[in-house]
């Protein structure tokens, strides 16, 4: 796989629940993260006493986490309204010459910022909030 352009991963969010998926306005920074918790089945028989983990047991969750700046567009009111009603619609995060990932998140913080002289920004956290599916490219 070659370098790839960080603006290609995109984060898009189902506008009316019916697979209608927009790109989150305004992102400037985006992230995925996968994380698998182990179960640790190690006893006094193990094997040198290494540590061995009960295979496919454990829970699977992937955070989704992005910044950039506030444009007051429909997609920013749905993210708005998804934290305020807790909602958990499905969201597709595209990643360059690989694959899309989706499922369901839920907007688990939203975060404003302004300074005198510059921009209106945006943080937004959403956490996975049942199965995923991947989609290879």
């Amino acid at each position: 796989m070659s370098a790839q352009n960080g603006k290609d991963l995109l984060v898009k969010v189902d506008m009316t629940g019916s697979g209608l998926f927009e790109t989150i306005a305004g992102l400037r920074a985006t992230r995925i993260s996968f994380n698998a918790e182990s179960v640790d089945v190690t006893s006094l028989e193990s094997q040198g006493g290494w540590r061995e983990l009960l295979s496919g047991a454990g829970v699977k969750s992937a955070g989704i986490s992005g910044s950039g700046v506030f444009k007051d567009a429909g997609t920013d009111e749905r993210a708005r309204q998804l934290f305020f009603d807790g909602e958990t619609p499905d969201f597709q995060v595209i990643i360059p010459d690989f694959g899309i990932v989706e499922g369901p998140f839920q907007v688990t913080s939203i975060e404003y910022a302004g300074s005198h002289n510059g921009e209106a920004t945006y943080e937004l956290s959403m956490a996975s909030a049942g199965a995923l599916s991947f989609m290879a490219l």
